[in-house]
């Protein structure tokens, strides 16, 4: 695989990833718009794997306080330690959704899913139910105000992003604004969501490697999209938390939805062309 192309596609993962635009869809159509070859099993965990050095780095306060917050004795009469310990089983809550629908539906996601049709109108219509809550939710919590029901409206957004083109970060982003979440909010809990599943995605793909094997020649393009796709993602949780303290989500609203149009059209015509 060449190193144009892992560099490429790193930076892809560690942007969309992150911003809520879709990861899955632009790596399936980069390689179908490019003509590349599928780079395998390797080039998923490498990707994967930087973005979730990418979170976990940099919320590793919030992930330490609420680990110390369950491990430290006499927590309960501390607020801070309340909160933090409340914040993670929300978390924990908000991901069974997700794991729940990835468990029946993986290979459905994977190989059935994965048609223009589909990633196009994803793209679109999550794009105006994102519109729909920047403009017309309140955006007055903060994170340590999710509730319970906020977390599990959230995780079934989540469970959705198997669809490719919905977004995992758009999803549940869009989800958080519904609940009346502020912009920032919503992508601080959608980032710390994240973790878990990017983890056990991680994991899951790494055993795989394991029993297969490195490939020969995919040492440095591992390690390449490791460190690309962390970097790039890091600066994409950095600077779009910055940029939702100040502004709305219209700008990733319009990308969608111009996206989404052009997949469909370009499955069209590929349809046309074929038939």
């Amino acid at each position: 695989m060449p190193l144009y192309q892992v560099v490429v596609l790193a930076v892809v993962q560690g942007l969309t990833e992150f911003l809520p635009i879709s990861s899955t869809a632009h790596l399936v159509i980069f390689p179908w718009f490019f003509h590349w070859k599928d780079p395998g099993l390797i080039f998923d965990v490498a990707l994967h794997a930087g973005t979730l050095l990418a979170v976990v780095i940099y919320f590793w306060r919030h992930w330490w306080g609420m680990l110390t917050s369950l491990l430290r004795k006499g927590g309960a009469a501390d607020p801070s330690l309340q909160i933090s310990a409340r914040l993670f089983w929300l978390l924990v809550l908000a991901t069974l959704p997700a794991g729940i629908a990835g468990w029946f539906l993986e290979r459905a996601a994977e190989e059935q899913f994965r048609q223009p049709g589909i990633i196009g109108t994803a793209m679109i219509g999550v794009g105006l139910l994102m519109w729909a809550g920047d403009r017309l939710a309140a955006h007055k919590y903060t994170l340590h105000e999710v509730s319970l029901p906020d977390a599990l409206l959230i995780g079934v957004a989540q469970a959705c992003a198997l669809i490719p083109g919905v977004s995992r970060s758009g999803a549940t982003m869009t989800a958080a604004l519904f609940r009346g979440i502020s912009r920032e909010a919503a992508a601080r809990f959608s980032f710390l969501l994240s973790t878990p599943i990017i983890a056990g995605a991680v994991l899951k793909a790494g055993i795989d490697l394991y029993r297969a094997g490195v490939p020969p020649g995919m040492r440095l393009p591992f390690l390449v999209g490791i460190g690309v796709s962390g970097l790039v993602g890091y600066l994409a949780i950095a600077g779009l938390i910055r940029y939702l303290e100040r502004r709305s989500f219209k700008i990733f609203v319009v990308y969608r939805i111009a996206l989404g149009v052009l997949v469909l059209a370009l499955g069209w015509g590929l349809r046309y062309h074929l038939g």
